[in-house]
């Protein structure tokens, strides 16, 4: 029984992983339908507007004294609100990508940054660099070289994304939190500033009701919601399926991205920019397996040392007897 229902929750954590993907894959289509409110005001919307919904999931959730609980934690005050900067320069760049023709771009940053989180935890939380991790980063770099001969120039946005977000997830290493209190305490200290912003464009003619028709704002309005949904569809997969299998899901949106930048976007792709991404999957297809050899030695360890302790267990047993 206990069997079908750990199988039953893992079915449960893929399909989840699948559906956040692939909502994050086709997002793309949604921040270029709000063209042409500005990005920046994009970011502030959403910012408010998944504020407010993750509070009330939240409440409903976790009651007053769960939403509280977090920010007893030492440090987890300046921590969110690091988090919260960091994440909203990382929204802010994406929208902008997006809507000023760089769909592509941003499927080299979001290929790139599972590797660079990598380069973080080795470079700032010690851990050991597996040699399958190094030969990845490796061709992620050779991958991003051979960019250059494409582009004339280190393609800036993509790493800065890639690195923004690798920022995000080792800053949110330090604090452990459920995903939806975490992205409601990233958001609500930044929520009066991005108000204030709002207002201010809105009452001098630069907002999104000057610029936007009636299906836009409805749209727009939808940008909390885009954001608090797959979110907490991967939260759900991260507790269900182990996490070499999450990051191999992710591969998708970045796909689907490439995808929507070569043949509904039409953007720029030469054999340049093919050659460098032919080398980054390989490094992925690296970091996969690797990752995926790791997963079993650890589980095989686990194994074995459960037997172990049961050995024991029943040894002692019978000698008592």
């Amino acid at each position: 029984m206990q069997l079908i229902k750990d199988k039953r929750q893992k079915e449960l954590g893929m399909a989840c992983a699948i559906l956040c993907s692939l909502i994050w894959g086709i997002l793309p289509v949604y921040w270029k339908s709000l063209h042409p409110i500005d990005p920046l005001l994009i970011m502030f919307y959403r910012l408010v507007l998944a504020c407010i919904i993750v509070f009330a999931a939240g409440i409903l959730i976790y009651k007053r004294e769960g939403i509280v609980r977090p920010l007893m934690k030492k440090g987890a005050l300046l921590t969110f609100i690091a988090a919260g900067a960091v994440i909203s320069v990382n929204w802010s760049l994406y929208i902008w990508m997006v809507n000023a023709g760089y769909i592509i771009q941003t499927s080299i940053g979001y290929y790139i940054e599972p590797l660079m989180i990598c380069v973080y935890g080795i470079l700032f939380f010690k851990e050991k660099p597996e040699k399958y991790k190094t030969a990845a980063i490796f061709l992620a770099f050779l991958g991003v070289c051979v960019m250059l001969l494409s582009y004339g120039q280190i393609p800036i946005l993509a790493l800065a994304l890639a690195v923004s977000f690798a920022t995000y997830a080792a800053i949110k290493k330090k604090l452990q939190a459920p995903a939806l209190l975490s992205l409601f305490y990233e958001t609500v200290f930044i929520t009066p500033i991005a108000i204030s912003v709002i207002l201010y464009m809105e009452l001098n003619g630069k907002g999104a009701f000057t610029v936007a028709d009636n299906g836009q704002i409805a749209l727009l309005f939808l940008s909390g919601l885009f954001t608090a949904i797959p979110l907490s569809l991967f939260a759900m997969a991260a507790n269900r399926i182990s996490l070499v299998a999450l990051g191999i899901m992710e591969y998708i949106s970045p796909s689907i991205g490439l995808v929507l930048g070569i043949f509904i976007y039409n953007e720029p792709f030469d054999i340049y920019q093919l050659t460098g991404f032919i080398i980054i999957w390989i490094g992925l297809v690296v970091f996969t397996i690797g990752g995926i050899r790791e997963g079993r030695r650890a589980e095989g360890q686990a194994e074995q040392e459960e037997s172990a302790e049961a050995g024991i267990e029943n040894n002692k047993n019978g000698r008592e007897a």
